[in-house]
């Protein structure tokens, strides 16, 4: 059976990947054996792939909220722009967590020209760059001119010292992280060139999923009780985890959420970050 992606492209249905990610849900095998068989008796040729995404994380729903949040978690990372503004606050977060000092959108000179940069960090005085490629669409893949381009600007700022973190900073490494997948030759040459490449499941221990996973540092995004609107205003408020509505009764009250909601709304918050 062939379905069709998000960019156009017309693949064969696969089980298995569809499989895992539900694995990665949390769901048991016996409630994912349930979904895959009523997703299989559904599936027609040419079924859009973002209608079998949805078909799973209603059933999902239905029998656990926090599992259908932690399905959502690619799509949850996509809500994060449209420019990816957001994406960029969500990375520093995620290595803070990690013990890293970070900053975020600054503008610096370099030898030759300056450069708009969106995220730096400092660990054990190692100061690095990262620069972030967010795609809202779920197909789109980062090419070698990425890398290529990130480069060149890496080169142009390294031999530079800068008032940063202390007032002497060299920024010494360069990261690049998108929250998609890069291709083949992106990923050749940046590991070539020097680059850390980071991706949405690359590599396996060191990948976005992998780090919001074991931080517990999951987007309000994912959220299955708050409403499309709800994401956007908290967003439009500074707050970006799920994690900061554990004791947020204060803001979901002000945006006049009623008490059940706010109940349900914590408590999934709680179940997932726990």
């Amino acid at each position: 059976m062939k379905v069709v992606k998000q960019s156009g492209e017309i693949v064969y249905f696969d089980k298995e990947k569809l499989r895992r990610s539900l694995q990665d849900s949390g769901a048991k095998k016996e409630r994912i054996d349930e979904i895959l068989e009523s997703i299989e008796s559904e599936i027609y040729d040419g079924m859009p792939t973002r209608k079998i995404y949805k078909l799973a994380f209603q059933m999902l729903k239905k029998s656990s909220k926090v599992q259908a949040a932690r399905y959502n978690l690619k799509s949850a990372i996509q809500l994060l722009g449209p420019a990816g503004f957001f994406f960029e606050e969500f990375i520093a977060l995620l290595f803070a967590s990690e013990g890293c000092q970070t900053k975020v959108n600054l503008i610096l000179d370099g030898r030759c020209v300056s450069h708009e940069l969106d995220v730096l960090i400092k660990k054990n005085n190692t100061v690095a760059m990262i620069e972030c490629k967010f795609h809202s669409n779920n197909d789109v893949k980062s090419d070698v001119k990425i890398p290529m381009y990130i480069l060149s600007r890496f080169n142009d700022l390294r031999e530079n010292r800068y008032d940063l973190f202390t007032r002497n900073d060299q920024i010494s490494e360069c990261i690049v992280i998108t929250n998609n997948r890069f291709t083949s030759e992106a990923l050749q040459f940046g590991i070539c060139s020097g680059l850390k490449m980071i991706s949405w499941d690359y590599p396996s221990k060191e990948s976005l999923k992998f780090r919001i996973n074991q931080k517990g540092l999951f987007p309000l995004t994912c959220l299955t009780s708050l409403t499309q609107v709800e994401k956007e205003m908290l967003l439009s408020k500074k707050m970006l985890l799920a994690r900061e509505l554990i004791k947020g009764i204060d803001i979901l009250n002000q945006m006049g959420i009623n008490r059940n909601r706010i109940k349900n709304i914590i408590r999934e918050a709680s179940d997932l970050c726990d």
